[in-house]
C-alpha cells in the first residue's frame, strides 16, 4: 500500500501536478483542435468568403476612423453634436476628394502618360551612357561581365513579359472580380465609417458585457491599450507620409525635376512602408536624374540627403513619437515576414497588427507571472 502510495505521489508531483507538464498537454490540445481544424477546412470556406468581401471596407473604415475620430472628439467638447461633426467632417472630406480629383490626378495621369511614352527613348539614354562607361579603360576588364549580366535582365525582362501577356486572358476575371470588390468596398466604407464615429466609442464596453465579471476590467485595458497603440501609429504614419510627399513634390519642383508631382505622390504611398519607403521612391527619381545628367543626379540626391533629414531629425519624432517601442531591427523582421505572408497588404499593416499583438501577450505573459510559482522568487529579488 506505501509502495502504491509512494508511486501515486511521485506520479502526482512530476506530471499531475507539473506546471511545465500542465503547459505542454495545453499546447498539444491546441494543436490537436487545430489539426481536426484542417480536417474541415471546408466548412469554414463561406466565413473565408464573407471576411474578403467585408474586410477591404471595414480595413478603410478603420484607417479614417483613426483619422477623423480625435476631430470629433474636440468639434463635441466645443459643444457641437457629435452627429453634425461627423457630417460637418465628411462634407470636409468630400472637398477635399473632389479637389484632388480635378486637381490632382489628371496631373499625375498626364505625368503618368508622359513618362510611359518617353520611357524606350529613357532606356537608349540609359544604355548609351552604360556603354559609354564600359568603354572607358578603366572599366574595360569588367565588361564582359556587364554584357553577361544584361543579357541575363533582357532574357528575364523578356520571359516576364510574354508569361504575362500569356495569362493575360486568363486573369481577366480576377481583375474584374478585384475591381468589383473595390468598388463595392468604397461605397460601402462611409456607411461603415459613419457608425463606427458615432457608436465606435461604445463597441468595446458593448463586447465586454459578454465576458464574466472578473475578466471584464482586464480586457476592456488591453482592447483600449490596443486601441491606443494602433491609432497612434495610423496617424503619425498618415501625416508623415503626407509630409513626405509635399517634401518631394516641393524639392523635385524647385530643381525641376521631370514629374515631380507624380514622383511625389508615390513618395508619399511608398512611405507607409517604415525604412524602406523612401528608399524605393528615390529609386524612380534616380533613373530619371541620370538620363537628366550628372547635375541632376546630384541635386536629386540634395533633395532626398534634405528630405531624410528633416523627417528623421523633426516630423518623425514629433509625430510618431516612440509609441510603439519597437527595435528597428524587429520592424523589418516583420515586414520581410508580412510581407512574405500577405503580400503588399501585410508590407502595410504588419507593423500595426504587430503592436496590438505586443499589447495582448504582454498582458498574457503578466498574467502568466501572476498565476504562476515560477517568477515569484524573481519578484522578491528585485524588491
Amino acid at each position: 500500500m506505501e509502495k502504491e502510495k509512494k508511486r501515486l505521489s511521485w506520479f502526482w508531483k512530476w506530471f499531475l501536478n507539473n506546471q511545465f507538464v500542465t503547459a505542454l498537454l495545453i499546447i498539444l490540445l491546441i494543436l490537436l483542435i487545430l489539426n481536426a481544424f484542417t480536417k474541415v477546412s471546408y466548412l469554414f470556406e463561406p466565413v473565408a468568403q464573407f471576411v474578403g468581401v467585408v474586410g477591404l471596407p471595414i480595413v478603410l473604415a478603420g484607417v479614417f476612423y483613426y483619422l477623423m475620430n480625435p476631430a470629433v472628439d474636440y468639434l463635441e467638447k466645443k459643444g457641437l453634436k457629435r452627429i453634425y461633426s461627423i457630417i460637418l467632417l465628411f462634407l470636409l472630406v468630400i472637398g477635399l476628394i473632389t479637389w484632388g480629383v480635378v486637381v490632382i490626378v489628371p496631373k499625375i495621369r498626364e505625368q503618368t502618360a508622359s513618362f510611359i511614352d518617353n520611357f524606350p527613348n529613357y532606356l537608349d539614354v540609359i544604355d548609351q551612357k552604360a556603354n559609354e562607361i564600359l568603354n572607358d579603360p578603366i572599366f574595360g576588364t569588367f565588361k564582359d561581365q556587364f554584357d553577361s549580366y544584361g543579357d541575363k535582365i533582357t532574357t528575364w525582362l523578356t520571359d516576364f513579359i510574354r508569361n504575362i501577356s500569356s495569362s493575360t486572358i486568363s486573369s481577366i476575371g480576377k481583375i474584374v472580380g478585384a475591381v468589383a470588390s473595390t468598388l463595392v468596398a468604397i461605397f460601402t466604407m462611409p456607411f461603415i465609417l459613419f457608425y463606427l464615429l458615432k457608436d465606435g466609442r461604445n463597441l468595446a464596453p458593448y463586447f465586454v458585457k459578454f465576458l464574466p465579471n472578473k475578466v471584464r476590467q482586464p480586457t476592456l485595458k488591453v482592447l483600449r491599450e490596443m486601441n491606443d497603440q494602433v491609432s497612434s501609429y495610423i496617424r503619425g504614419q498618415l501625416t508623415v507620409a503626407f509630409a513626405v510627399a509635399i517634401m518631394f513634390i516641393i524639392g523635385f519642383s524647385i530643381i525641376g525635376l521631370d514629374y515631380s508631382v507624380t514622383l511625389g505622390v508615390v513618395a508619399g504611398f511608398l512611405n507607409l512602408i517604415p525604412y524602406l519607403g523612401s528608399f524605393l521612391a528615390m529609386v524612380p527619381a534616380i533613373f530619371l536624374a541620370i538620363v537628366a545628367g550628372p547635375i541632376m543626379l546630384v541635386k536629386v540626391l540634395v533633395v532626398f540627403v534634405i528630405e531624410q533629414t528633416i523627417e528623421g531629425r523633426l516630423i518623425s519624432p514629433l509625430v510618431l513619437g516612440n509609441q510603439l517601442s519597437v527595435h528597428p531591427v524587429t520592424i523589418l523582421l516583420v515586414l520581410l515576414t508580412s510581407g512574405k505572408l500577405f503580400g503588399v497588404v501585410g508590407v502595410i499593416l504588419g507593423i500595426p497588427v504587430y503592436a496590438a499583438a505586443k499589447v495582448l501577450i504582454t498582458h498574457l505573459f503578466e498574467w502568466y507571472k501572476d498565476v504562476s510559482q515560477y517568477y515569484h522568487d524573481e519578484d522578491k529579488e528585485e524588491v
